[in-house]
């Protein structure tokens, strides 16, 4: 699943484009808005809340949400599609650009985008971070473990599954560990957040420096093979759903 610093590039560059731009055409190819037309509304902001993307139009916002498979595309008109047309689902038309949502699971108009995301913990990615009210939420269930809550997006809003991963290891904190054990919670908020923000505006999610292939993580995606750092194997654990964790038995000890 795209994580907050995917969401983030993907609004930073549509918003270089849009910004200002009025929209001369649109098509909506889910049946909920097929009859929608955008033409004549101005793209004020395209912009991130966590992992929800907004296109501020007036009195009206496209919310959009990648979840496991979803992106935007951005082409010169005329240009040709990096994906086949039948996965597109929506389509925004200006005069130079047109922006394109592949396989989002979520699309939807709505007229107060602060609702949406209301649930929401504080953003990782924001300028404003609260870092106490991150603390307090991560803590109000002292017996859930920490890489639940690192997940959890209404307690802190970005992280996916792997920051969880890299984040637990350079804390050096078994992911599995119950937040009641966790030496310090505000730290392992402030590493988070300085994490995805070094690769909010570089479209990888490199966490050890190293660009080299199969050197860019600590753990996520690493099963089985030597921790980068001592030598272990690492190890990984799936849920029953999308979620996946890796982490190296010897560097993190459950606590």
């Amino acid at each position: 699943m795209p994580e907050g610093d995917t969401v983030y590039l993907a609004a930073q560059r549509l918003n270089t484009a849009l910004r200002g731009q009025t929209i001369v055409g649109s098509d909506f190819r889910i049946p909920r808005y097929a009859t929608v037309n955008l033409s004549g509304k101005v793209i004020r902001e395209v912009r991130p809340a966590g992992k929800h993307l907004f296109f501020d139009l007036g009195d009206v916002s496209l919310h959009t949400h990648f979840k496991m498979q979803g992106s935007w595309h951005l082409y010169r008109r005329g240009e040709r599609w990096r994906k086949p047309a039948y996965q597109a689902r929506v389509i925004l038309k200006t005069q130079p650009w047109d922006a394109v949502g592949f396989d989002l699971p979520v699309i939807e108009l709505v007229t107060d985008p602060q609702a949406v995301v209301a649930h929401l913990g504080p953003d990782l990615l924001a300028q404003d971070f609260d870092l106490g009210e991150a603390v307090r939420r991560m803590t109000l269930d002292p017996d859930r473990s920490l890489g639940d809550c690192l997940l959890d997006q209404t307690v802190v809003a970005g992280l996916g599954n792997v920051y969880k991963s890299e984040v637990a290891f350079l804390a050096g904190l078994d992911p599995r560990t119950v937040v009641k054990r966790v030496p310090d919670v505000a730290d392992v908020l402030q590493l988070a957040r300085r994490m995805i923000r070094a690769n909010r505006s570089t479209g990888s999610q490199i966490t050890t420096g190293d660009t080299r292939r199969g050197r860019q993580r600590w753990v996520y995606g690493r099963a089985g093979s030597p921790c980068l750092r001592c030598g272990t194997r690492i190890a990984m654990e799936r849920d029953g759903t999308e979620r996946v964790t890796y982490w190296c038995p010897a560097c993190q000890p459950e606590l």
